[in-house]
This record gives C-alpha cells, sequence and structure tokens, in this order.
C-alpha cells in the first residue's frame, strides 16, 4: 500500500530579482507503508528540497506546469488549508535532523515533550508518552538531562525519541548521522532500522553516506533537481 505519493513536484526559490534556482524539476516518487528510502545525491541534487515536500515544510510550486500532487495516505495534501497540514504533520509525520535541534534549556524528556505538546498532547500523558520514548531509544536513566550534559550521539537519540512520541505514520530524517562518528552513527542507524521492522515504521532518510543507504531498503538517486532512472534490468543484463 502506498503512503505517500507525488507527482510533478517542482520547487524554485528566487534568490533575487534576476537569479532563480530550480530545486526540483518536476519529480514523480512513491514511498510504501513500512518501506525504509534512502534519498542521495550530490549538494544541489534536490534532495533536502524534496524530504521538505515530503513532510509538507514547505508546499511544491503550482505554477508554469502541470499541477503538482501529493498524497498522504490518499489524501491529496496540496488541497489542505495551512492548519489542516500543521495538524497532519504534528500527529502523523515525526523529524530529525543533522543538527538535533533540542531545547539547550529543556531536559531530555521535556525536549521530547514538545512534540506531544505540538500533536495537542499534554500533561501527564504527554510525558509519560515521552519517557516511553526516550525507553525505546535507551535513555530512560538520561530523562533529566540537558543537552549539554549529553553526548553526541545521545543528542540525536533524544531528536529520535521526540520524532518518535507520537508513533506517526512516517519518520523523515536529514542526514541524522552527520554529525555523530561511525560508531554512534551505528547506533542511531541499528535503531531507525528496528523501529522500521518491528513497528513497521515507514522511514525516509535523506543522505550522502553510502553505508546508511546500503541499510535501507531502497535508495533514490537525485541529480540536478530530478530522480535519475535505474537502469533497467534488459540494459544490465
Amino acid at each position: 500500500m502506498t503512503l505517500l505519493e507525488g507527482r510533478d513536484l517542482r520547487k524554485t526559490y528566487r534568490l533575487s530579482r534576476r537569479n532563480s534556482l530550480d530545486a526540483l524539476r518536476g519529480v514523480d516518487v512513491a514511498i510504501e507503508t513500512g518501506e525504509m528510502v534512502a534519498i542521495m545525491g550530490p549538494s544541489g541534487s534536490g534532495k533536502t528540497t524534496l524530504m521538505h515536500l515530503l513532510g509538507l515544510l514547505h508546499s511544491p510550486d503550482s505554477s508554469d506546469g502541470p499541477a503538482p500532487e501529493l498524497r498522504f495516505d490518499g489524501t491529496d495534501v496540496t488541497r489542505l488549508s495551512d492548519g489542516e497540514r500543521t495538524k497532519l504533520r504534528a500527529r502523523s509525520m515525526g523529524f530529525v535532523f543533522q543538527s538535533f535541534n533540542l531545547v539547550p534549556t529543556l531536559t531530555a524528556v521535556e525536549n521530547v515533550m514538545l512534540a506531544a505538546d505540538y500533536a495537542g498532547v499534554r500533561g501527564t500523558p504527554a510525558r509519560q508518552a515521552s519517557l516511553d520514548a526516550l525507553d525505546m531509544v535507551g535513555l530512560a536513566e538520561r530523562a533529566g538531562h540537558r543537552p549539554m550534559e549529553l553526548s553526541g550521539g545521545e543528542q540525536q537519540r533524544v531528536a529520535l525519541a521526540r520524532a518518535l512520541v507520537n508513533s506517526p505514520r512516517l519518520l523523515l530524517a536529514d542526514e541524522p548521522t552527520g554529525n555523530l562518528d561511525s560508531a554512534r552513527s551505528g547506533e542511531v542507524l541499528a535503531m531507525l532500522r528496528r523501529f522500521n521492522r518491528d513497528r513497521g515504521q515507514t522511514t525516509v532518510i535523506v543522505t550522502h553516506d553510502p553505508v546508511v543507504a546500503a541499510s535501507t531498503d531502497r535508495t533514490i538517486h537525485m541529480r540536478d533537481g530530478l530522480i535519475e532512472e535505474e537502469p533497467s534490468l534488459a540494459l544490465v543484463a
């Protein structure tokens, strides 16, 4: 079953009055429920822009071409209001970024609770769900520590717990191992793979690391704002 499907996804960034950047130039993409997919490509290929569109952080351009479609669980989200998109993102999607994006003055559990609050869950239920999420990533005993008291690997696991606290249908990770050494990268990657297999967690990872890509079910290769065609079996044989 297809969870996420985009057609004719385009995005142009206006850099100045005369200059613009065509980040996406008409992309068709489909992600199946329970799939773990990597998006790879050189700098400027459009891979992060594609993730931002899939995660409803940005909207595809609707001018200068066919009307874009982006369907999440069958619903064309390009037709939703900003408020409806925000609710869908908060309740059905989780995000992990390279820079962790933790609030330095809050404890680990309080950082995770921010995502629960964003989805409308507060008080004791939010705290318990956040503690459970920290336990899933092996940080139950570090719940009261602030980011500066945690290692880089532990901070990324807090960020992962925050992404998972609302049991999202879709997890999107942008270079989740980019700031970690190889050992800590392996730990985070193993957790992502475990949650994908044990919980059926649909996961999309933007990465430049072939080791990360090799651990996923499928790799989408991008270049110059387009998805590169995979060679057919007939051509390879």
